[in-house]
């Protein structure tokens, strides 16, 4: 008995399935005036002029991770504001074919149709994720389900909905505009290079102040500026101040140093400098020196300063002589 009672549910399923694609797929003749492809390189999405009867097809990129909706722009001429309806707009996915530039027959799903209402500027949304924190206004519609990616190309109609046409009417063009809706993200990529004489060490990654677990794979992060910190025992801490851009991926590239103290001299060419009575050759790259008290002494023609300074593991110091000339009247 249980086998027959899934038999006839499973009959039911498919009949419903069958009753549902009957009722919602359509089949027309269609020529396609053009295509436009939305990606995160054209965040203003791309235009078209239509007449009463073209037809354009939009494509999605297939990176979808930041796209969040489709917004559709309608800009009908001023003489439309003196026709009640006429052109209708369909909105179509599945199609079993790509259609091109000569008519042919397809098969596809109708998404949407209604007559283009007697106003100049007609804004339509479709979301393409069940979260996607869009909201229907008085000044945009607001598709209620959301169209997924799969279904793409989606293809974009006008078609004449009245007998009677007139020349003015025929002439008339307008203008759609298609976007990508971008969520308010953008990814952040970190590369990080440990010295080769130390490649087992650790170190703790903060953004924001908030500590990343897993600081090799991408991070999603709210578009502005940011800080990321890298904290360790092992090497030298590293900050960086980053921007993420909206849909944009942003790659740091970090290359991390061992603790052993920096010194970078700022004194004249013809001085000379000695740290614990050693000359020091080269003055135009940081030097490297041992954690601890050090006497450094600058000697510029007959002029010297001396200092000592105590040097810690992990740290740059900036050595510059400065010299002063003072003029008083007595």
């Amino acid at each position: 008995m249980s086998d027959i009672r899934t038999y006839i549910r499973g009959c039911i399923i498919f009949f419903l399935f069958l009753l549902n694609s009957a009722l919602y797929a359509e089949t027309f003749r269609v020529l396609v005036k053009d295509k436009i492809r939305l990606d995160s390189d054209t965040p203003s999405g791309a235009s078209v002029s239509l007449a009463y009867n073209d037809s354009v097809l939009i494509f999605l990129q297939q990176d979808m991770r930041f796209i969040r909706g489709v917004e559709f722009e309608l800009t009908a001429p001023q003489a439309w504001l003196a026709y009640e309806g006429g052109v209708a707009f369909g909105l179509y996915s599945n199609l079993d074919k790509i259609p091109g530039t000569f008519p042919v027959d397809i098969e596809c799903t109708q998404l949407f149709f209604e007559p283009i209402p007697p106003k100049i500027q007609t804004v339509y949304q479709i979301p393409l994720r069940a979260h996607h924190g869009l909201r229907g206004t008085p000044y945009l519609t607001l598709f209620r389900t959301p169209v997924l990616p799969e279904s793409f190309p989606l293809l974009f109609r006008l078609t004449p909905i009245v007998k009677s046409w007139s020349k003015e009417l025929e002439g008339m063009r307008f203008q759609l505009n298609v976007k990508p809706i971008f969520s308010d993200e953008g990814i952040l990529i970190v590369n990080v290079q440990r010295p080769e004489f130390l490649p087992n060490g650790s170190y703790t990654a903060l953004i924001d102040e908030q500590a990343i677990g897993n600081l090799g794979s991408e991070i999603f992060i709210k578009e502005g500026e940011h800080n990321l910190t890298l904290l360790s025992s092992d090497y030298r801490a590293e900050k960086r101040r980053f921007v993420i851009e909206r849909g944009k991926t942003l790659i740091l590239s970090i290359m991390l140093h061992d603790l052993t103290p920096l010194v970078i001299f700022e004194a004249p060419e013809n001085a000379r400098i000695f740290i614990d009575n050693t000359p020091i050759l080269r003055t135009d790259i940081p030097l490297a020196v041992d954690p601890g008290m050090h006497d450094i002494r600058i000697q510029v023609s007959d002029y010297t300063v001396m200092k000592t300074a105590a040097i810690e593991k992990g740290k740059t110091y900036r050595i510059a002589i400065i010299l002063d000339m003072r003029v008083s009247e007595e």
